[in-house]
């Protein structure tokens, strides 16, 4: 029988402060500092323009993504889920004490104690969502 040993109160942690430290943290070193804690040194984030592997890419992507919405924030919608070495948090992001502009999940898959794994899913419904799957133009070199 398979046996993790992954807590199910680690994983909590880990989706929640992923959550906030990292995508919801606007300063650069606080927010590399957090991705050293909580990912593992080969994580790969799966979002949708593409797999982002390793620390550095990470930090650099949840910097850039927070730098086009710096007044937004990240706010859990419901409670994280846990199964086994996974975990999954729906979210909804956009200013402080109004509805969401966009909602997605964060679902993760944790190695060791760190977040090996992380796959965003954008809610449809959610500008953020079209403007990540509008189908891309072949350039005129193609």
């Amino acid at each position: 029988m398979f046996q993790t040993t992954e807590s199910a109160d680690r994983i909590r942690e880990l989706l929640d402060r992923n959550l906030q430290g990292v995508f919801g943290e606007g300063d650069a070193e606080r927010r590399r500092a957090t991705v050293e804690e909580l990912w593992a040194e080969d994580g790969v984030l799966y979002v949708p323009p593409g797999a982002i592997t390793g620390r550095d890419a990470i930090s650099s992507f949840a910097g850039d993504l927070r730098a086009t919405h710096p007044d937004f924030v990240y706010s859990p919608q419901g409670k994280p889920q846990v199964l086994h070495n996974a975990g999954r948090i729906a979210w909804g992001s956009g200013r402080a004490g109004e509805e969401p502009a966009y909602t997605g999940w964060d679902v993760i898959i944790v190695r060791d104690g760190r977040i090996a794994a992380l796959y965003v899913f954008l809610d449809e419904t959610s500008e953020e969502f079209r403007r990540n799957s509008v189908p891309k133009k072949p350039s005129s070199a193609e």
